[in-house]
């Protein structure tokens, strides 16, 4: 880097260009040759003050040996020095913000912009494009802008800035995810009709992984209901041009069959077996399903398997333990959802008090794989539910060997699962890791008793931090 390059406040781009030429001894010619820019628009720049654009900033910045990006915050003092916000120089400029991670820049743009409510549907345009390459800080910025300007407007945008918002917002905090979910909650039904399907469907996700079972239900409910009345309309198999439902991200069907999927969970959670099966009947049955191609064929089989590996579940939570033998052959046979599975298998032998070292050791593999955080099995889940059944399979596995007497397996478990609890805020599963911890404590080890010490202060860390953090409305 140049050692002459000083910046103060009153500092334009131009008058850094210009002190570099004059100590290079260069010439506007020799600044568009070095550069490759047009000397016609070099003179427009130095000369008369036009503002350059991102990409020939980048050259000229290129030539000094200067940090890529590091005029953007001169940039954006000379745009807004013009008055005049001019898109087309700025939206290139954003992106190319977002490319390096400039936030700052790109949120003062966006301020800037929009003390104009006209610039809100671009920036609007430019957050979903920046989505889609995974730009997702970046858009978040403008999709914030932008409902802030339009907060009191009812507009359907405004949902839409809000569903991606709650969809960029969601991680492995769960109490992160629990205000996320509550904030958007209040916009699902002001978007697109067709759209609803999916947001219903993201939020009845979210509230699943929470164990939130009465909001699953509620949403649940609503997303089945809603693509009934869109999948049996009259006029649907006519339309011919325009398919609103292409935009869906699975077919039509698959959110009937998922809701009854969902609503047979929250029954099987509240003990309900005999309505969880009626439930599993629905999505058995599909029937009356007309449409055949290849993605169609794929979610009917899927839900196939669900159903008769559900119908085991209820039968053996239900109490009904002679089927333990078919299901643990099923799902030898069928490994997608292996943590499910074995999360399933854990909490019965807790239940029932059913001795299932065979089936554990069988497993082991799949064990350790899951144990040593690998990838796992299956891709219909979404992370943050897989982290929170891998969570509570942890502490399963703790509390059935630790009632066993295998004190060095039982609390490794418990370490990992108490560990995975303080990473995504997990309450209710702490509690019971600080339960088991205490019923056995006199035979941990004092390396268990030191690093269960370490993560219970972490744990009392970050809820200390989430008290202290204000929530944002």
């Amino acid at each position: 880097m140049k050692e002459w390059f000083t910046l103060v406040n009153s500092t334009t781009i131009r008058s850094e260009v210009e002190k570099f030429m004059e100590l290079e001894k260069l010439s506007l010619s020799d600044l568009g040759r070095k550069t490759g820019l047009n000397v016609g628009s070099l003179s427009s720049i130095i000369t008369g003050g036009r503002i350059m654009s991102v990409n020939q900033l980048d050259r000229i910045t290129e030539l000094m040996e200067l940090p890529e990006g590091h005029f953007y915050d001169l940039y954006i003092q000379d745009n807004i020095a013009a008055a005049q916000p001019n898109w087309r120089r700025l939206r290139p400029f954003i992106f190319k913000c977002a490319e390096l991670n400039k936030l700052d820049c790109i949120r003062q743009v966006t301020s800037w912009l929009l003390d104009n409510i006209v610039y809100c549907p671009v920036l609007f345009d430019a957050a979903e494009e920046l989505l889609q390459a995974g730009k997702k800080d970046a858009a978040a910025i403008l999709y914030e802008g932008v409902a802030v300007t339009e907060h009191s407007q009812h507009s359907e945008r405004l949902a839409l800035c809000q569903y991606r918002l709650f969809t960029i917002k969601l991680g492995d905090d769960q109490a992160q995810n629990l205000q996320a979910a509550a904030q958007f909650e209040l916009y699902v039904d002001r978007l697109d009709e067709v759209l609803q399907l999916d947001a219903l469907k993201d939020l009845a996700n979210v509230y699943r992984s929470l164990r939130e079972w009465n909001k699953v239900d509620k949403f649940a409910e609503q997303m089945g209901t809603k693509a009934r009345m869109h999948y049996f309309a009259e006029n649907r198999h006519n339309r011919k041009v325009g398919d609103p439902y292409s935009k869906l991200s699975r077919p039509l069907f698959v959110y009937i069959a998922y809701s009854d999927l969902l609503r047979g969970e929250v029954c099987h959670e509240l003990a309900e077996y005999g309505h969880a099966l009626q439930f599993i009947l629905n999505y058995t049955d599909l029937s009356w399903v007309k449409e055949n191609d290849e993605e169609v064929l794929r979610w009917k089989g899927l839900f196939q398997e669900w159903a008769k590996t559900n119908t085991y579940v209820t039968k053996l939570y239900s109490g009904d333990l002679g089927v333990l033998p078919e299901y643990v052959e099923h799902i030898k046979i069928i490994k997608d959802d292996i943590l499910l599975s074995l999360l399933n298998i854990a909490e019965l032998a807790n239940r029932f008090n059913v001795n299932v070292d065979q089936i554990f050791e069988h497993f082991r593999p799949e064990i350790l794989l899951l144990t040593e955080g690998e990838n796992i099995p299956g891709n219909y889940y979404n992370q943050r539910l897989i982290v929170e059944r891998l969570t509570r399979l942890f502490s399963e596995l703790s509390e059935y060997f630790l009632q066993k007497g295998e004190y060095m397996v039982g609390f490794k478990y418990l370490l990992n699962s108490l560990e995975k609890s303080a990473t995504i805020n997990y309450d209710s599963n702490t509690v019971k890791c600080v339960g088991l911890f205490e019923n056995y404590r006199n035979y941990a080890s004092p390396e268990i008793q030191s690093d269960y010490q370490k993560l219970f202060r972490e744990v009392y860390q970050n809820e200390k931090n989430n008290r202290l953090t204000p929530i944002r409305r």
